[in-house]
């Protein structure tokens, strides 16, 4: 199974109120609520939404590309 396929079966599964996700650099995927903010080595919700932990990869050197908006 592909990445790519991994991904969209997870996106089939999230809650309803999951709207983007995004990968740190440990490899960990989350899904959030609200548009997230980078640190540095990763993303948080900045206290105002929403996270879920969906996945774990490999880490990731270009997660910083990783932001994809989903609803």
């Amino acid at each position: 199974m592909t990445q790519k396929n991994k991904k969209t079966q997870t996106e089939q599964s999230l809650p309803d109120w999951v709207k983007w996700k995004a990968q740190d650099a440990d490899g960990a995927w989350w899904g959030y609520s609200v548009e997230p903010l980078e640190f540095s080595n990763g993303w948080y919700e900045n206290e105002v939404g929403q996270r879920i932990k969906l996945a774990q990869s490999n880490k990731n050197p270009d997660w910083k590309n990783s932001l994809v908006k989903i609803k």
